[in-house]
């Protein structure tokens, strides 16, 4: 029903103007009393083949929402009632922002893809603590970023003030570093300033959760060379980092079937979905090869099936992540990949999920 009836009324919106109704919906739909327990028993895939033990968790399934589609930690709890293992949410900011003018979210639906330059548009980390402190079942990862108008002189400073207000109530925290919608944003993936970067928020989150390690992570683009990524994942074990997150959005437009006009009637922004996959798994198998099993991978990027999702985990992903591919399929795709990756898992002999991570490396 989603793809026949309501995607096609949806696609009579604005792309943000659909998302924010959806979600909207979701979000009044939950606050019925019932409705989220409900929910879980209907949508979440819970079961001894599905369960996966990483970053000192037991996640039900390792099916993740990315970062972007709740970006003030509005909805966390309705959307981990849809089925998700965990939902990440973010990109947070140490101060609040409006983000990039509009329209800033296009889709390209014969691609199967979007292209965002958002622009990290959020209420800043200290408006979300107000939400991400109430008691909930989801496990809840955080994903923070720079403030646009702050200095790249500043930019440290910047990220520790949301990693002090976050990380007593963080599953685990992302520093996100790729977004190619924030000038100079990416040039914070260079080692001489990603170091420093994430020993300052490490220390940040040992302050505030002197009893709880908060595991953290980095998410990387995938438009670094090959060198960068061994050098990502070489600093992310020297620092006694918990993971990296592969890979944010591209800002490459190879391999497009949409027509070129209107490919390039969108402007500059990330290019997420099917296009992505290809590199994305290309990355993940360059850091696993790299890092072993010394880091937990969260692999995303044009992921739509759960073959696709099994390959992922297999190349070396400990758990993997969807945003597009929601978009377009609609809330029963979480339980449909869960469901079918524990039946891949059955069928290739495996007694769980977690037990095949990294077999064909």
């Amino acid at each position: 029903m989603y793809r026949t009836l309501i995607r096609p009324l949806l696609y009579l919106l604005p792309a943000e103007a659909a998302h924010h109704f959806t979600f909207a919906c979701l979000r009044w739909f939950a606050a019925i009393p019932g409705v989220i327990s409900w929910l879980r028993r209907c949508f979440l895939v819970s079961t001894e083949r599905t369960r996966v033990h990483a970053l000192g968790l037991e996640l039900p399934n390792p099916i993740g929402l990315a970062a972007g589609f709740d970006k003030d930690a509005l909805g966390y709890e309705a959307l981990g009632a849809l089925g998700f293992g965990f939902v990440e949410v973010g990109t947070l900011t140490g101060q609040p922002q409006p983000g990039n003018p509009k329209p800033r979210l296009f889709r390209l639906p014969r691609d199967r893809a979007l292209i965002n330059r958002m622009g990290f548009n959020n209420r800043g980390s200290s408006d979300a603590v107000k939400r991400l402190r109430r008691p909930h079942q989801t496990i809840v990862g955080v994903n923070i970023g720079k403030t646009k108008v702050v200095p790249e002189s500043d930019s440290i400073a910047d990220y520790v003030s949301s990693a002090r207000r976050v990380g007593a109530y963080a599953d685990y925290v992302v520093v996100n570093v790729s977004s190619p919608n924030t000038p100079g944003l990416r040039e914070l993936q260079a080692i001489e300033k990603l170091g420093p970067l994430l020993m300052a928020v490490r220390e940040a989150l040992r302050e505030v959760s002197p009893t709880r390690r908060v595991p953290l992570l980095v998410k990387i683009a995938p438009d670094l060379v090959d060198e960068d990524i061994d050098a990502v994942a070489d600093l992310a074990i020297e620092l006694g980092l918990d993971g990296v997150i592969a890979t944010n959005t591209t800002i490459g437009r190879d391999g497009l079937d949409s027509d070129r006009t209107r490919v390039e009637r969108c402007g500059a922004g990330g290019l997420s979905g099917p296009p992505l996959e290809r590199r994305s798994l290309e990355v993940l198998k360059r850091l696993r090869q790299r890092a072993g099993d010394r880091l937990v991978l969260i692999s995303v990027g044009g992921i739509e099936n759960s073959e696709q999702a099994w390959a992922r985990i297999r190349a070396g992903a400990t758990l993997v992540q969807v945003y597009t591919a929601f978009v377009y399929e609609g809330p029963l795709l979480p339980k449909r990949l869960a469901t079918g990756l524990g039946e891949l898992a059955n069928a290739a002999g495996f007694a769980r999920v977690q037990d095949a991570i990294g077999v064909e490396t």
